[in-house]
């Protein structure tokens, strides 16, 4: 079985700033992956890459088998590859729905599976970007992240900022895409522990280099080391 991401020496960064360094893993078909590590280590420059946001020094990104390091973002997305940033870049002037439906592609994604995982954007349809709560407008990147009917599914710390009772019910989302979807997720998160018990395998990556690999269950049992590699670094 081909994987969904195959990435080997990946050098990348902004313009001449070569963040990443020497990057390598693997993402089956339907597999999940935890990125961890302490803030400004590389995890949102590692997503960037993958969907084309940055500038590529070396090495090679394989998509189904497919070379895509030197695509374009719209030819990755054209291609399966779903994106919800940080900064979550919802449409301010345009309503719930209409921010849905500018990223639609073909497939089983449609309007009414989107508002099915997520009811509340269903009530708030007609509300413009700009009058959603932080919640709300996390919900709807990752709508519109699935509209595009993406094969693979890249997550930018959806859970940050958020009150826990939000981050409960847009965790629910996540573990269910991972268990029922035939999707490939890579989820970058602080929440380690939180991470960890949704995902399958785990990358702790420190100053643009991935310093561990392994499966998340095996990270999630040894307190010390997830201790040391996560937060004391």
């Amino acid at each position: 079985m081909t994987d969904a991401l195959t990435v080997s020496g990946l050098r990348a960064g902004y313009g001449e700033t070569v963040i990443l360094e020497d990057v390598a893993f693997s993402l089956p078909e339907r597999g999940s992956l935890a990125v961890l590590g302490r803030n400004g280590v590389g995890k949102t420059t590692l997503l960037a890459t993958l969907m084309g946001r940055t500038t590529w020094h070396g090495g090679s990104i394989l998509y189904q088998g497919q070379s895509i390091e030197r695509l374009e973002v719209y030819e990755r997305c054209r291609r399966g590859i779903g994106y919800v940033p940080q900064t979550r870049e919802i449409f301010p002037s345009l309503t719930v729905e209409e921010n849905l439906t500018v990223a639609e592609a073909p497939g089983k994604w449609s309007l009414e599976r989107v508002y099915d995982f997520f009811p509340h954007l269903a009530n708030r349809r007609r509300n413009r970007g700009n009058q959603l709560s932080g919640g709300e407008q996390q919900m709807l990147a990752i709508g519109r992240a699935l509209m595009g009917n993406p094969a693979v599914l890249l997550m930018d710390e959806p859970f940050e900022g958020l009150a826990p009772i939000i981050i409960e019910g847009i965790l629910k989302v996540v573990e269910r895409l991972i268990r029922e979807e035939a999707l490939a997720v890579i989820l970058v998160e602080q929440h380690a522990k939180m991470t960890l018990r949704v995902t399958k395998d785990a990358l702790v990556m420190s100053r643009g280099r991935i310093i561990h690999a392994g499966p998340s269950a095996a990270l999630l049992a040894d307190e010390e080391l997830l201790t040391r590699l996560v937060v004391a670094q």
